[in-house]
């Protein structure tokens, strides 16, 4: 796993940018580690099982050749340690123009408690708002109890639950519907 050498450091420097590009090699190998750590840690986002790693790569590479997908990279010192993605609707529906559903929100174990998930979020709001949506929609698992706190905290209000939302392990999951009116402050 790619993990700076200051990634302890309270004083490391956070960011996150909207990918308006291809990955470069040394970003797509950041993402993949960090997903593999994510993944392993229980938060991946629809994979439970880690697939293998040119299939990854290409999942990545996929989602920013995707035009109605907006990438989100989070980092710690310069290396990916996180991320997210707005996927918008299509043209042709204009009753839903105005929402995008935000998915894949994670950050690597290593680099979590920092705030980078608050900053990727506050990212991703702003960039809702600039690029003219007033709403997001998302949904998660019941059983990833820190994304849930994050979500309600920043205001989400739960519409609703699905109590065969995913399958972990052989079980049923259940899992939480949650949307966001954002305002322009």
């Amino acid at each position: 796993m790619s993990q700076s050498p200051n990634s302890q450091n309270k004083n490391a420097e956070l960011g996150v940018e909207l990918v308006t590009h291809a990955l470069s090699e040394a970003d797509l190998n950041d993402l993949c580690d960090a997903t593999d750590a994510a993944i392993k840690a229980g938060g991946g986002f629809g994979w439970v099982q880690l697939p293998s790693r040119d299939i990854m790569e290409r999942f990545w590479r996929g989602v920013v050749a995707m035009p109605l997908r907006m990438l989100f990279l989070a980092r710690l010192d310069g290396v990916v340690c996180g991320t997210c993605q707005l996927i918008k609707p299509p043209a042709n529906n204009e009753a839903q123009k105005h929402s995008v559903q935000l998915t894949g929100l994670f950050v690597s174990p290593w680099a979590r408690g920092r705030g980078l998930s608050s900053l990727l979020l506050d990212t991703v709001e702003q960039e809702a708002l600039k690029t003219g949506f007033t709403v997001i929609n998302l949904d998660v698992r019941e059983s990833m109890t820190a994304a849930i706190q994050l979500y309600e905290s920043r205001g989400y209000e739960l519409l609703g639950r699905h109590p065969y939302y995913a399958m972990v392990g052989g079980a049923f999951v259940e899992g939480r519907y949650y949307t966001k009116k954002l305002s322009a402050s």
